[in-house]
Order: structure tokens, then C-alpha cells, then sequence
């Protein structure tokens, strides 16, 4: 065996706020980069995520892992309330689950350290910045004891630390293990969610805005600070795209050292007669629901298209979508019957009972039941900016209509009590998806679509958009991707090139479907793991070596 290169880890601490814990993208991107990483670096990389109870994902319990440095914590560190165990995802890798609450207490101790060593100012703090910093807190501190208790100080290790919600970590690991190499990632920056998500133009004006005063105008300057902070004093600032690279540069007057882009194993997606069965399950499935919804049949042809993602209406291109399936609805246009569904977890009441009861007891309905596009029952729901656009539009799901829409405004997590299935086992059953993003540092969701064979329609805003179109046109369906070219202000232009992608695809015989679902599996093979964790060895390399260059200095000055 060949000996490692100095610019390899032998230990490798990847924290996030989903590690375990499926929130939003940051965990696909963890969740299936796992193996990679696990392979590679020989069982010698450790997640470390929240202790949240029994709502962790995927989280396994194992004694066997570090029992000695578990009797020393529950001797010597009872605070430091540590579950370990393994992911129960591809590679099954070491994780760390932490009770940060015991922290609290330390929390204007730990703010004041911080502001005096770093000038991280949390007095304008608000929403959830306090119980991302004291996770982040108790993340460092597990680092620190995992790291002394086991006598690393000789070793190669790289401690990395995703979104702001971690800074406080990197910070506290910089100042008190200088040794230890840290790696920050930015998957968004703060002000630029923020500007683009409260309808300012973001792209055109970008060179004019500065990040410290938006920060303040749109009242993010405690997690703007910090996240600038963070990525200043990183051994190496990492983001996921070029697009928000120049958005770094900007924002935190700090070019990223690296670019890391998101890959994806193909071990999430079943293969030949196993697709095949899970394309008709999840097909049947969503017109099922649907059936009950509409209290009429639904063609076993119908075209399903959907959207997904985070709850940003404007950012995620939500707006966009509804605007496209009511132009498809009225034009006449479509030659297949068409099934449009908003898979955006939204502020969730219950699933409504009259279609959970329709469902399990599989009772006939006659006519289309209450709001026939709503499969759970949400809170305030007249403030709801889905349903309101919805309404506005003039859905009302009739048997004439040849498009029909859907919001399903539930995580998908097998246990939503209508679906009852994961958003990948319904994602296969799709035909197309359009994720027309006007803020997307990478998009996961047109990635994760290409990968189960599903034709995406996406902007060259998103990452994966820009990236896509280094590998392929971008201008036609037929590759499996295509991607629209959208600015500030091109909003019409926008919709009528996705009405015109979709009325193409849905007039598509079988044959030339199956073709566009090869390209889709093609596409997907240059985005998998194993191509682009080169870009991640390079950034541990150069944590590693500027790590090592500091502590030199520092031996010196001794």
C-alpha cells in the first residue's frame, strides 16, 4: 500500500446541522458524499450532527465504536452528552450525536470570547441563531475531547464545519486547537438568500451591493458576521458553485480558496426490473391520490410533472411553476392528461382525514372533495402564498381540465399518513420536473431528478444549470436537462420557454421518452461522487498545508 500523501487527513470531522437530520439539501449532499469519503479515508472519517431524539434520520446506535473515549466522557466530561453510533446511509460511517442544551448556560461567555478574539458581534441576534452557535459550541467541543482523548496532536486532522450555523465551531477549534486544520462551506450565503428572497435584483445590481451594510438593512448581520468571520479564518472557504463563488467574493470580501461542487452515488436509485417496479408503484401511488382528490379517474398515461424543494417562493421558482402549469392548463395544447405536484414542505396542520380515511379504506368518492388540489390540511391557510396563487390562478381541478395541480405540502419522509412514501420512491414515477430557481447555489433537486431517469427542466441561475451546460447544451430536453436562461427581470420569458420545453415532452411518444430517460442516467454518471471528490482532497490539502504553516510559525515564536 502506498503511504499517504502529507496533504491526505488521517482523521476527518465533517459537522452539520443535518448530519442525521434531514432538513434541506445539506443532507444529500453529507448523506450520499458518506461512502466516498469512508472509502477513501479508510473509516477514519467521523460526522458529528445534533442529538434531536428520536426525529434523528438514519442514526444507529453502536457501542462498539470508541467505547473507551465513551467511558471517559461519562467519567470525566458528563456534560458532554455524546450518542455514537453509525449513519445508516451508503458506507455507514462513524456519527456523533450531540446534546448541545447542557451549553446554554455558556452562552454569553462563549459570544463575548468570540466578539473579543474574532469580532463576531451577536448582539443583534434573532431567530435561530443562539441554538445554532451553542450546537456549534458543543460540536467543537467534541472535537477537542475526541482529539485530546485519543492523542492526536500527530496526526493530520481536518475539522469541517458547514453553513453558518457551524461558525461558532470553526471559530472556538481556531483559537483553541490551532493544530487542527478547519474547512468552512458556504452552501448560501446569508445576504444573498436574503436579498434575492425579499424580491431585490441580486444579479444585475451585485457589484453595487455591499455585504456588511445588506446585512444590517435586512437584519442578518449577527449570522452575516459570522459566517464572514468564519470563512476569513478557515484553513480553506469552500462554496458549491462558480455562480456563488463571485456572491462570496462580494458579500464576505473573501474569494472561495476552493470550488466543490455536489455529487451523488448512484446507490440511491434502483436498477433495471427494480426501476421498473418502482416507477409503476410510485406512478400508481400518485394517481391514487389523486383519484380520491378528484373523485374521478385518472388516465394510467398521465403525465406527472413536479416541483420540489425548500418553501422560498420566489428564490426556488415556486411562483414560476404555478404561473406554467396554469398557462399549460389553458392552451389547449396538451395531447396527454397532466398531473402537476408541489412536493414543498410548508407549515403543516395535519393530512386531512377525509382523504386519509378515502384512501385506507379505498371508499368510492363521487365528485371532487373539499380544495381538490390539497392533500394536507395546513395552518393559516388563507396566508399561504401556494394556495393564494392557486386560487388567484382559477384551479379549480374539474374532470374538463387537462392539467390538474397538487400541493403536498409534507416533508416526504414515508410517514406523511397519505403518500406514506419517501420523495425519491414518487420522484421515479415522474415524467418531468421544472425547478425554474432564481437563487440556487447548487440545486440538488434537478441533480437528484437526472439520477432517477427523470427529464429536468432548471435555470442557468442554479449551479447544477451552470454546470450542466459544461457537459451538454442545456438547450434541449432531449439530453435531459434544460436549461433557461434567467436574469432579474426575464420573469415572461422565463415561463414561456418552460411551457414550450413541457408541451414538447408531454407530446412525446414512448420510444423517444425512453431514450430522453437514458440521457437523464447518462447525465447523472458525470456528477457522481467519485468524479467530483477530487475537488474536496484539494481543499483538505490546502487546509492541511496552511494549518501546518501556521502552527510552524507559531513553533517558532516559542
Amino acid at each position: 500500500m502506498s503511504k499517504k500523501k502529507k496533504t491526505s487527513p488521517d482523521w476527518l470531522f465533517e459537522s452539520s446541522w443535518e448530519v442525521c437530520n434531514k432538513v434541506g439539501g445539506i443532507y444529500t449532499v453529507l448523506s450520499t458524499k458518506a461512502r466516498t469519503l469512508h472509502r477513501q479515508y479508510a473509516g477514519k472519517v467521523v460526522f458529528v450532527g445534533p442529538d434531536l431524539g428520536s426525529t434523528n434520520a438514519g442514526f444507529v446506535a453502536d457501542e462498539s465504536l470508541f467505547p473507551e473515549w465513551a467511558a471517559y466522557l461519562r467519567a470525566h466530561e458528563p456534560r458532554l452528552r455524546v450518542r455514537i453510533g453509525r449513519w445508516d446511509v451508503s458506507g455507514r460511517p462513524p456519527a456523533l450525536l450531540v446534546d448541545f442544551k447542557p451549553f446554554f448556560p455558556d452562552r454569553d461567555a462563549l459570544f463575548f470570547e468570540i466578539w473579543e478574539t474574532f469580532g463576531v458581534d451577536s448582539s443583534a441576534a434573532c431567530g435561530d441563531y443562539d441554538e445554532s452557535c451553542i450546537f456549534a459550541f458543543a460540536v467543537a467541543l467534541t472535537i477537542r475531547s475526541f482529539y485530546r482523548f485519543h492523542r492526536l496532536e500527530d496526526q493530520r486532522v481536518i475539522a469541517h464545519f458547514n453553513e453558518w450555523m457551524l461558525g461558532m465551531g470553526l471559530l472556538y477549534i481556531r483559537k483553541h486547537l490551532p493544530a487542527i486544520a478547519t474547512v468552512f462551506t458556504t452552501h448560501a450565503t446569508t445576504v444573498g438568500r436574503s436579498i434575492a428572497g425579499n424580491g431585490k435584483p441580486l444579479y444585475g445590481c451585485m457589484e453595487g451591493f455591499q455585504g456588511d451594510l445588506m446585512a444590517k438593512e435586512l437584519h442578518v448581520e449577527a449570522k452575516h458576521g459570522l459566517e464572514k468571520q468564519a470563512a476569513h479564518q478557515a484553513d480553506c472557504f469552500t462554496t458549491v458553485s462558480d455562480i456563488t463563488a463571485l456572491e462570496c467574493t462580494q458579500l464576505l470580501d473573501k474569494t472561495p480558496d476552493a470550488v466543490t461542487p455536489n455529487g451523488f452515488e448512484p446507490d440511491f436509485v434502483p436498477a433495471g426490473e427494480a426501476c421498473v417496479a418502482g416507477r409503476e408503484k410510485a406512478r400508481q401511488t400518485l394517481r391514487r391520490v389523486a383519484e380520491k382528490l378528484l373523485g374521478a379517474p385518472v388516465d394510467p398515461e398521465a403525465f406527472l410533472i413536479s416541483t420540489s424543494g425548500r418553501y422560498e417562493y420566489r428564490n426556488k421558482g415556486i411562483d414560476v411553476f404555478i404561473d406554467v402549469m396554469n398557462r399549460l392548463r389553458l392552451s389547449g395544447e396538451l395531447k396527454r392528461e397532466t398531473l402537476a405536484f408541489i412536493l414543498v414542505p410548508a407549515w403543516v396542520y395535519a393530512p386531512r382525514m377525509d382523504l386519509k380515511a378515502a384512501l385506507e379504506q379505498d371508499l368510492p368518492v363521487s365528485g371532487p372533495m373539499q380544495t381538490p388540489f390539497l392533500t394536507h390540511w395546513l395552518r393559516q391557510m388563507a396566508d399561504d402564498r401556494v394556495m393564494n396563487f392557486i386560487f388567484h390562478a382559477g384551479f379549480a381541478n374539474l374532470p374538463s381540465d387537462r392539467l390538474k395541480i397538487f400541493f403536498v405540502p409534507c416533508y416526504m419522509d414515508g410517514r406523511d399518513g397519505i403518500f406514506n412514501l419517501p420523495y425519491y420512491d414518487l420522484l421515479i414515477g415522474m415524467d418531468a420536473t421544472v425547478y425554474p430557481s432564481y437563487y440556487e447555489p447548487w440545486g440538488y433537486t434537478p441533480l437528484e431528478s437526472v439520477a432517477f431517469g427523470v427529464p429536468t427542466v432548471t435555470t442557468g441561475l442554479a449551479g447544477f444549470g451552470a454546470w450542466a451546460k459544461t457537459v451538454v447544451s442545456g438547450e434541449r430536453i432531449e439530453e435531459g436537462v434544460a436549461v433557461v436562461r434567467r436574469t432579474d427581470d426575464n420573469y415572461l420569458e422565463v415561463t414561456d420557454e418552460i411551457v414550450r420545453i413541457l408541451l414538447a415532452l408531454n407530446a412525446k411518444e414512448k420510444a423517444e421518452r425512453d431514450t430522453i430517460r437514458t440521457a437523464c442516467f447518462d447525465l447523472a454518471a458525470k456528477a457522481e461522487w467519485k468524479r467530483f471528490i477530487a475537488c474536496y482532497d484539494g481543499a483538505y490539502g490546502k487546509a492541511l498545508v496552511r494549518a501546518a504553516q501556521r502552527n510552524g510559525i507559531h513553533q517558532t515564536v516559542k
